[in-house]
This record gives C-alpha cells, sequence and structure tokens, in this order.
C-alpha cells in the first residue's frame, strides 16, 4: 500500500515510517501541511494519515482540500487533541477515523485494515470485474477466466485470487493475506499461505504466459505482468 504521512514531529514520523515499511508499506513523509497537500493532489495515494497540529496548513484545512479534489482517498488522522469537537471538525472535514495520540502501534495498524477493507467494499467497487493481463475475476457471479478460459478455484482460493487482484502492483504480506483471507493472525510459520499461492499458480499460470503471481523473497507476494 502506497502510503502518505503527514507529521511534523520527527520522532514520530520516523518511527511511523519504520513501522509501516516493515510492514511492506511504501511511505512518503511530508513535514508541513503545504507539502502534504501538495503531495497528496500530486501523487497516487491509497491512504493518508494527517496530523492535525501542523505547520504552514492545519490538518483540517489539508483534510478539507484533499477530499474536495479526492472524493476516495481514506483519510486517517492523528492528533493529541482528544476532545469531542475535535474529532467532529476532523470527521466534518472529510476524515474517514481518527486516532488520539499516544497510540498503540498495532491500534494504528487495525484502524488501516479496517480503512482499507471499508474502502473497497464501497459501493460501486465491490461488483467491478477485476483484470489484470488476460485474467478476469468476476466478485458477483464469482467466475475467473484466463484468456477466455474458464478456471473453477474453491472459495479460498477465490476469496486469495480477489485479494491479491484489488491489490496488484502492490506487495503484500502472508500476515496481510491471513488477516484479510483468512481473517485469523494464527502462526505465521505456517505454509498454508504457500500451499493456496502453489494451488493458484497451477490454476491460473502453469498453462499461460505471461505469469501473473510473483514471490519477492522476506516481504510475500504481489501480482503483475512480467
Amino acid at each position: 500500500m502506497k502510503i502518505l504521512l503527514v507529521e511534523d514531529e520527527p520522532k514520530v514520523a520516523a518511527f511511523l515510517h519504520k513501522g509501516l515499511t516493515e510492514q511492506t508499506h511504501t511511505v512518503d513523509i511530508a513535514s508541513d501541511g503545504l507539502l502534504g497537500l501538495r503531495l497528496a493532489l500530486v501523487n497516487g495515494y491509497d491512504l493518508v494519515i494527517l496530523d492535525n497540529l501542523l505547520p504552514g496548513l492545519s490538518g483540517i484545512e489539508v483534510c478539507r482540500r484533499i477530499r474536495e479534489s479526492l472524493s476516495s482517498v481514506p483519510i486517517l488522522m492523528l492528533t493529541a487533541l482528544g476532545e469531542t469537537d475535535d474529532k467532529i471538525r476532523g470527521l466534518d472535514a472529510g476524515a474517514d477515523d481518527y486516532l488520539v495520540k499516544p497510540f498503540a502501534f498495532q491500534e494504528l495498524l487495525a484502524r488501516i485494515r479496517a480503512l482499507t477493507r471499508r474502502h473497497q467494499e464501497a459501493p460501486g467497487t465491490a461488483g467491478v470485474v477485476l483484470r489484470l493481463a488476460d485474467l478476469t475475476l468476476d466478485p458477483v457471479t464469482k467466475i475467473v477466466q484466463r484468456a477466455g478460459q474458464a478456471i473453477q478455484l474453491t472459495a479460498r482460493e477465490f476469496a486469495l485470487l480477489e485479494f491479491l487482484l484489488r491489490n496488484k502492483g502492490r506487495v503484500v504480506s502472508r500476515v496481510d493475506i491471513l488477516e484479510q483471507v483468512w481473517e485469523t493472525s494464527f502462526d505465521t510459520g505456517s505454509n498454508v499461505i504457500d500451499v493456496y499461492i502453489n494451488f493458484l499458480r497451477k490454476k491460473i499460470d502453469r498453462d499461460f504466459t505471461p505469469k501473473l503471481i510473483h514471490t519477492l523473497v522476506g516481504m510475500g507476494y504481489t501480482m503483475k505482468e512480467e
């Protein structure tokens, strides 16, 4: 996932950048509101994490201006201001969620996962046919085809392929897959993910070109054309 972090406290920014990149996210940092707004409007981000108290332009104003131009990008606001009125102002400006400092990093990750799910399941996106090269997946009819040939998948294989396609071009870790597809966080030392990836490769890659499922050693998997 490509994330924009707008945070003016260097230690906080460095801590979040380290933690998020370890989760295989790509993170750009802006240390003031004006730069954050400019990056948000120029680059395509999957999520904006936005501090409220920023130099140059307040987080509330940055959020409002982003929302005026980019209606769907998820925005998570971070702030030391925990009063109800402050939260209401952030949400009214267009933020999707609000997290008060100090917070546990695991809670931030949980909020990010929830925002991602809501964004992917938003009206107008859930039923869109997913495509990559000559592979198609219809979330409504549950039909998968490669080069016009029907591919028969189990329910779990279908869920895994749908998740990979919705994140095509991005690296997803085994933990991401476990939490989003299996909806669990059991022992990540298990090889269940590798087994199902191999099942998919046999069905959608083995007899076709180009290969679409790729392994990044020590990082996870991605779907893209070679």
